[in-house]
C-alpha cells in the first residue's frame, strides 16, 4: 500500500476568499484596532501632507497608524519585520489592504509623527477599555495585559480605568524609542536592505536546479 500524504498544490488557482474581509475570523484584532483608528480623529496627521495633489501620493495615515499599532500591540517593533509582515501574513495584509509599505516608509511614518503617536495610541486603548476590549490583548504595548476580562473590566470605576489606561501610557513613550533604536541598529546592519534577502549567488543558483519552485511570472 503507498503512502497517503496531503500535499501542497502551488499550482491550484486562488482559494483566498475573494473577499479580504473573510481572510480573519470577526473576532479578530485586526478589526477592533481598525475601528479603533475609524473613531480617531486623524487632521493632525494628514494637515503634515501637501493638500494640492501635486506631490507624491502618500500611505493613508489611517492605514499606517493601524498598522503600527497592530503591530506593537502583536509585539512588533522592528520596521523591517513589519514590512516583512506585510508580505507573508494575512492578518497584516488584510490590515494593510494588500499594501506593502516598505521599512523606510514605516519608520519616517513614525519620525515624522513621533510627537502624536503617544496620544493616539492612548485614546484607542481608551476606548478599547470603554467598549470592554481589554480582554482580546488591546494591551501589549509594554509586554503586559491589563489585568481582567472584559465583564470585570467593565465593573470598574473611572478611576480605576483610568489608572490602568496610565500605566499603559507612560510606557509608550519608551516603547516608540524601542523602536527606534531597533531600526537604527538594524540600518547599521544591512543599510537600505530589508536583511532577509538571499545572497545573489544563491539567487542566481536556484534558477538552475531541477523542480525549483519559483513564483508564476506576472
Amino acid at each position: 500500500m503507498g503512502y497517503s500524504f496531503v500535499t501542497a498544490e502551488r499550482d491550484q488557482g486562488f482559494l483566498l476568499p475573494p473577499d479580504i474581509r473573510d481572510w480573519l475570523a470577526e473576532s479578530d484584532l485586526v478589526w477592533t484596532v481598525l475601528d479603533a483608528v475609524g473613531q480617531i480623529d486623524l487632521s493632525a496627521f494628514r494637515a503634515a501632507y501637501r493638500a494640492d495633489g501635486r506631490s507624491r501620493p502618500a500611505y493613508d495615515p489611517a492605514m499606517m497608524l493601524g498598522l503600527l499599532l497592530f503591530a506593537y500591540c502583536d509585539g512588533v517593533r522592528s520596521s523591517r519585520q513589519i514590512e516583512r509582515r506585510c508580505e507573508r501574513d494575512v492578518a497584516y495584509r488584510v490590515l494593510s489592504g494588500n499594501l506593502r509599505p516598505d521599512h523606510a516608509t514605516i519608520a519616517r511614518f513614525r519620525g515624522r509623527h513621533r510627537a502624536a503617536l503617544a496620544g493616539v495610541f492612548t485614546q484607542v486603548l481608551r476606548l478599547c477599555a470603554e467598549a470592554g476590549l481589554v480582554r482580546v490583548g488591546l494591551v501589549a504595548l509594554d509586554g503586559t495585559k491589563l489585568r481582567g476580562n472584559a465583564s470585570g473590566f467593565a465593573n470598574r470605576s473611572r478611576a480605576q480605568v483610568e489608572a490602568e489606561i496610565g500605566e499603559l501610557t507612560e510606557s509608550l513613550e519608551s516603547m516608540l524609542a524601542d523602536a527606534e533604536r531597533i531600526d537604527a541598529d538594524d540600518d547599521a546592519t544591512y543599510g537600505s536592505s530589508r536583511g532577509d534577502e538571499p545572497p545573489a549567488e544563491l539567487t542566481d543558483g536556484m534558477r538552475a536546479w531541477p523542480g525549483c519552485v519559483r513564483p508564476r511570472p506576472a
